[in-house]
Parts: C-alpha cells; sequence; structure tokens
C-alpha cells in the first residue's frame, strides 16, 4: 500500500469522476498540500490518477499518454499493452505508483506487476485513503441519489477524516 494519497473513481448515472487529494508525505510530515495527481488525457476524454511516488506517477501518466497516442485513445488497448510493458520492463516494473484510468465506458486499476483490474459495481480506489474512500462511496451509492461527482467528493472528505495521508484539497474532474 502507497502511503502517499487517495485516488477514487466512480461510475454512476452515466457519468465518470476521478478525485484525488493533494497532500504530499515524506515519511510522517506533510511537505505539499495542493498536489494535482489527476489529470485529463487524450482531448479530455480519459481521466487519469495516480498513487504513489510523484516522479514514479509521473513517468507513468507520461507513458501512458503515449499509449493513447498510439492506440488512437482505445482506453483499454492503452491499459493492457501499459500493464504488459511495465510488468516486464526491467526499469519500469521498480516504480512505486499505481494508476486508475477511466473514459466515458470503463474504468481499470493498472499495477506494474500486470494487474489490470476493471470493477464490477464502478468504483476503484487506491492509494492509502483507498479503503475509507471506496466504503464510503459504496454506502453513498447505494443509500443516496448523489451523482458520480459528488459521490466522489463526499467520499474523499470522509477518508480525508480518517487518512491521516489524505487530506481536504480535493480535485474532483468528471466526464
Amino acid at each position: 500500500m502507497f502511503h502517499a494519497t487517495t485516488i477514487l473513481c466512480v461510475r454512476h448515472k452515466g457519468k465518470v469522476a476521478m478525485a484525488g487529494d493533494g497532500q504530499i508525505t515524506i515519511a510522517d510530515i506533510v511537505v505539499k498540500q495542493g498536489a494535482k495527481k489527476i489529470r485529463k488525457l487524450y482531448n479530455d476524454r480519459i481521466l487519469v490518477g495516480f498513487a504513489g511516488s510523484a516522479a514514479d506517477g509521473m513517468t507513468l501518466f507520461t507513458k501512458f499518454e503515449s499509449k493513447l497516442e498510439e492506440f488512437r485513445g482505445n482506453l483499454k488497448r492503452a491499459a493492457v499493452e501499459l500493464a504488459k510493458e511495465w510488468r516486464t520492463d526491467r526499469i519500469l516494473r521498480r516504480l512505486e505508483a499505481l494508476l486508475v484510468v477511466a473514459d466515458t465506458e470503463n474504468s481499470y486499476l493498472i499495477s506494474g506487476s500486470g494487474d489490470l483490474i476493471e470493477p464490477d459495481d464502478g468504483i476503484l480506489a487506491i492509494g492509502s485513503g483507498g479503503a475509507y474512500a471506496i466504503a464510503a462511496a459504496r454506502a453513498l451509492l447505494l443509500y443516496s441519489n448523489l451523482g458520480a461527482k459528488e459521490i466522489c467528493e463526499q467520499s474523499m472528505k470522509i477518508a480525508g477524516d480518517i487518512c491521516i495521508y489524505t487530506n481536504s484539497t480535493i480535485l474532483v474532474e468528471e466526464l
């Protein structure tokens, strides 16, 4: 588990939203409050978020963006190819980060061990506050009338209240 952040992706009511907190820590010290750990890529049609080492996350953003360009925005193909390359490349497999990627139809968690996970319920979370965020999102999905963006916002606030590596400076993007 990465003690670096919380990223949450929620698919609900025909929308997909991704949220990330802004806290960066080194050991037990908060060094930044407003980092941007989620991005829109490929003409603002793909959401990507990372948890883990900032430099490794940025490297993966760049690699994933090149895969999206290579496969003309096909999220599934780009995700599969990144997972394969990440697992087999001697340098890439040392990266300490995870990615969550989504478009209007699909969401995936990608890891360096070759994992490519698509959620059953449309919810993915990574990072140290991921378990708290996913639990809150699942409850809100079942017991509220909130949309994807609002579920992300509220779930991240709950995770931030529990996880010391997650703060309340939250960025949410929606497709």
